[in-house]
């Protein structure tokens, strides 16, 4: 999948819709119907040239932080007061790994992603230098590594698993990615890579996109 930067921008561009989601399981949306609403949340999908083609870059959550322990993820978290979702993204990527805002050109974002955890999750889109001096955060990342989007891409590399959490009524498609370099990409982290490669390769794009409108659970 070799497109090009600018490419990318004007997918990402076309596609989003403020207020939309990409994807939500259902469950999360009841749950914040009940307890006033969802968490502000934002991540960074950093994507990278190497070996003259796109990967994007992942983290390996620790064992030790606070939750999501060992857990494959794009960096990110809660939203500050105030802050714009690219803020947040770039803030929370170079808290985690070390990656300075400056050497980021963010190319755009994806519609929201809600989390079955209660987060209304804005993946943020943006171009990091390769490679590049990361510093990780040792009490919240023990690996960095990356995966080549045509890898991603491929649909021999991932499954839509039905899972039924603890205490919910029905199961639930949780996307997960066959094991990459000892890794695995799976749950909300996978799908935000399927919204993103839907971006690229669909005419429309992001199909599955719904409006807060059309859900009146969504705080």
């Amino acid at each position: 999948m070799n497109i090009l930067e600018t490419d990318i921008a004007h997918r990402l561009g076309a596609s989003f819709r403020a207020g939309q989601i990409a994807w939500t399981d259902g469950y999360a949306t009841m749950e914040a119907a009940h307890t006033g609403g969802l968490t502000c949340a934002a991540v960074l999908i950093p994507l990278v040239r190497e070996n003259g083609a796109w990967s994007m870059v992942f983290t390996r959550r620790t064992d030790t932080v606070e939750s999501h322990k060992g857990q494959v993820s794009f960096p990110g978290g809660a939203c500050d007061p105030g802050e714009l979702p690219e803020q947040t993204a770039l803030r929370e990527a170079e808290e985690e790994v070390g990656l300075q805002p400056g050497d980021v050109r963010v190319l755009g974002r994806l519609n929201d992603i809600v989390t079955i955890t209660g987060y209304r999750v804005s993946p943020v889109v943006g171009v990091a230098p390769w490679p590049y001096p990361f510093q990780p955060s040792v009490i919240e990342v023990s690996r960095i590594f990356t995966i080549p989007l045509t890898w991603l891409g491929a649909r021999a590399n991932w499954e839509e698993i039905p899972v039924t959490p603890q205490g919910m009524p029905r199961s639930v498609p949780v996307v997960t990615y066959h094991q990459y370099d000892g890794e695995i990409v799976w749950g909300a982290t996978a799908r935000m890579v399927q919204c993103f490669l839907a971006v690229l390769t669909e005419p429309g794009g992001d199909a599955q996109s719904i409006s807060d409108a059309d859900d009146p659970r969504v705080a």
